[in-house]
């Protein structure tokens, strides 16, 4: 899978996720310790999150990091 494709796939499955949980971007930033523009950026894919960056949405979102990564 392409790069730019397989960020496009997460940003959009985090965002689903967050929306599901009735979680504003800004809400999940604060409690991540990050501003709304990086959550919005890592929603439309414009961004490589590192692992860590990762494990801190899956947190956010009250979520296992395994399940962002389950692109199916």
């Amino acid at each position: 899978m392409e790069k730019e494709v397989l960020l496009k796939n997460l940003g959009e499955r985090i965002r689903k996720i967050r929306e599901q949980k009735g979680i504003t971007q800004k809400q999940l930033a604060h409690t991540i310790g990050k501003d709304q523009q990086s959550v919005q950026r890592l929603e439309t894919g414009r961004v490589n999150p590192s692992v860590y960056y990762l494990y801190e949405i899956a947190k956010g979102l009250e979520i296992e990091v395994e399940f962002l990564l389950a692109m199916s």
